[in-house]
């Protein structure tokens, strides 16, 4: 893998197509729900900005790493419960098909928090 990619599609590109297809279906699911969000490689991951970090996600050997901070890991901790989470991380396995839904239900969340962040 690359860490010098610039661009998320450079990113994307670097993997097989099986993956490319999930990284894909990611980015298209996260962007459906914050369409004027920012896009940019931070910490070597695919990251979308909006009044700052607002979720991470990357590919790895086995899995899909999605990085949407720890208030949503708590927040949907019983339908994660399924994935390996800590902190600020959830593994999607590659070989199971990724909960895009909740994926959207998360990035939601992330967008509330940042929004109430940012109202003071």
């Amino acid at each position: 893998m690359n860490t010098n990619t610039k661009t998320i599609d450079t990113y994307i590109k670097q993997f097989p197509d099986e993956v490319q297809v999930i990284l894909k279906k990611m980015r298209e699911t996260i962007r459906s729900v914050v369409p004027k969000a920012g896009e940019a490689i931070k910490y070597g991951m695919p990251t979308f900005i909006l009044n700052g970090n607002l979720v991470h996600f990357a590919a790895f050997k086995n899995h899909i790493g999605f990085y949407p901070s720890p208030g949503p890991i708590v927040a949907f901790k019983k339908e994660l419960a399924k994935f390996n989470t800590s902190k600020g991380a959830i593994q999607f396995p590659i070989e199971k098909p990724i909960p895009y839904a909740l994926v959207k239900k998360i990035v939601r969340f992330r967008v509330k928090q940042t929004i109430e962040k940012f109202k003071d």
